[in-house]
């Protein structure tokens, strides 16, 4: 039996070995990241999240500007050099994918429904993660091979100054991409019957 859905969610991978090249248009990849962020779900129907797409030298300062020079300051010099190379990676890629939530509406949904105040910054990495999952997903299908980096909160503050953010978008992933370069390697996997449990 073949469902084309979990097909498509087989084939995501994190590709760490990608190429600058295009695989689909501009246009396109702006319209299947709009589509994502308007049909993946959020709790209360919140729609918190938020998606800075970088293409380009904006791209590239982000890794071999903003990141790099970052982290430099603070990995030890004799360990620099395999940073530096994991960074160049993601440089070689491309764009880039800021996914942010905005604390604005979380706060907003605090004061409105006060008994579920505790669970909406919960709901709101929730509804993230789905949409980091979706997008991820659709790269997959159009060719392009991506990976879930997490440089914040390192990067915020150049972040937001660098691309004029709301204060109120806080960053939670970033996603390098481009053309698959190399197949990742086979999955493992734990045994099903430690990680699923069937009452009938």
């Amino acid at each position: 039996m073949s469902n084309k859905f979990l097909d498509l969610v087989k084939q995501r991978r994190s590709y760490y070995a990608i190429s600058p090249e295009a695989v689909i248009s501009d246009d396109k990849l702006e319209q299947l990241i709009a589509d994502a962020i308007n049909y993946t779900p959020s709790s209360f129907n919140s729609q918190s999240s938020r998606v800075v797409i970088l293409l380009g030298e904006n791209h590239n300062k982000l890794w071999d500007g903003i990141t790099k020079e970052t982290l430099r300051a603070i990995v030890p010099a004799d360990s620099f050099a395999a940073t530096e190379e994991r960074l160049a990676g993601f440089n070689n890629g491309y764009g880039t994918i800021l996914f942010f939530e905005d604390q604005d509406v979380i706060s907003h949904l605090q004061e409105q429904f006060a008994l579920y105040s505790d669970n909406f910054p919960i709901w709101s990495n929730q509804s993230s993660g789905m949409l980091q999952f979706v997008v991820w997903t659709a790269l997959t299908e159009e060719g392009y091979g991506a990976s879930l980096q997490h440089y914040n909160p390192l990067i915020d503050e150049q972040v937001k100054a660098e691309w004029n953010i709301p204060a109120s978008w806080k960053l939670l992933a970033q996603m390098p991409f481009g053309k698959q370069a190399a197949q990742p390697g086979e999955k493992e996997f734990a045994p099903i019957e430690t990680r699923l449990k069937v009452v009938k």
